[in-house]
């Protein structure tokens, strides 16, 4: 799901190419081992102007989802997708969906960090940013549920990608950062915290100037674009470049 939407048995592709099989897979899997009730389903897959076949509908959805789920050989996935009152649910373990295992990587990298140990914060964030491969869900149309959360799994993963650049700041990579920060930073022109991050990676590696001119840029940037003057914390970095301040100062603040 970090990515467009796939599902592999084995080593083949058996992803549906229906738009609404898609889209309820997409859902019930988003909140697995949890009934989602069947008035939900609907109500998402068909925006609230469900047909009289609505119901019939769904069942045949989810008759064509478990001949995919299940395995060809005895059926012993045959308890993968469920039919639980009020609705259904689909059943998975840790390991078998993406979003899972990167979310569990994303706790441990914060609880390492937070331990004072960047470097093993630094690789499980690595790990679990390594899962993604786009914007989550891209090839899926979501309605008003789904799309709430693809918005919870892209914020997921931008929290993520702070807490590794902060675990690489510890590790002292500033020059192997420069880069990527500059990437974020065109990707992200709002975002004050990047940009903070930029300037100091700069600053750490001698680049005064550049910094200084990042500050101007995204200054202007955010007066054209939402009238405000760039947040306490973004002047205070500027500040302490202009004043040559110890990199620690800049980066404890």
């Amino acid at each position: 799901m970090l990515g467009s939407l796939e599902v592999i048995k084995g080593d083949r592709d058996c992803t549906p190419s229906a738009p609404k099989l898609r889209e309820l897979l997409a859902l019930l899997l988003l909140q697995s081992n949890r009934v989602i009730p069947t008035e939900t389903l609907a109500t998402e897959l068909w925006r609230g102007e469900m047909p009289r076949s609505a119901q019939a509908t769904l069942q045949t959805y989810i008759y064509q989802l478990r001949k995919i789920l299940c395995s060809e050989r005895g059926g012993e996935n045959r308890d993968i997708l469920m039919t639980r009152p009020p609705g259904y649910v689909i059943n998975t373990t840790c390991d078998q969906l993406d979003a899972t295992r990167f979310d569990h990587l994303v706790r441990s990298g914060r609880a390492a960090l937070d331990d004072d140990d960047p470097a093993t914060a630094s690789t499980m964030l690595h790990s679990g940013l390594s899962l993604w491969r786009g914007a989550a869900l891209a090839d899926v149309e979501p309605g008003p549920r789904l799309a709430a959360h693809i918005a919870w799994l892209e914020e997921t993963r931008l929290t993520a990608l702070e807490l590794r650049i902060q675990a690489d700041f510890r590790l002292g990579r500033y020059r192997e950062l420069v880069g990527e920060l500059r990437a974020l930073t065109a990707l992200h022109p709002l975002n004050e915290w990047l940009h903070r991050q930029l300037m100091i990676a700069l600053h750490a590696t001698g680049r005064r100037t550049d910094a200084l001119a990042v500050y101007r840029d995204v200054r202007r940037i955010l007066r054209e674009e939402v009238g405000l003057e760039p947040s306490h914390q973004l002047q205070h970095a500027q500040q302490a470049i202009l004043a040559d301040a110890p990199l620690r100062e800049l980066a404890s603040y």
